[in-house]
């Protein structure tokens, strides 16, 4: 399977989880320096600490074989043309 089809298989379930705001495929990010691996991007309004999280609203490091990483957007608003 894909890195697309596996992001599309887990999407709606993403999206479900609170402060889950988009989903996306990009390179891995540490401390704001890519890293060169591509991953399945999960766009969150805020990063919360895993502690904070009930088990069931925690993103998963890997998503079958492809790893994750969560990034924050802040607030995300459409714009009237």
């Amino acid at each position: 399977m894909t890195i697309e089809e596996t992001r599309d298989k887990h999407e709606k379930d993403l999206l479900a989880l609170p402060n889950v705001i988009g989903t996306g495929i990009g390179q891995k990010r540490q401390f704001g320096k890519v890293v060169g691996r591509i991953v399945i991007t999960i766009f969150v309004q805020v990063k919360v600490p895993e502690f904070a999280l009930s088990p069931a609203d925690i993103i998963p490091k890997m998503l079958d074989v492809y790893e994750t990483d969560v990034v924050e957007t802040g607030g995300v608003w459409a714009l009237r043309s």
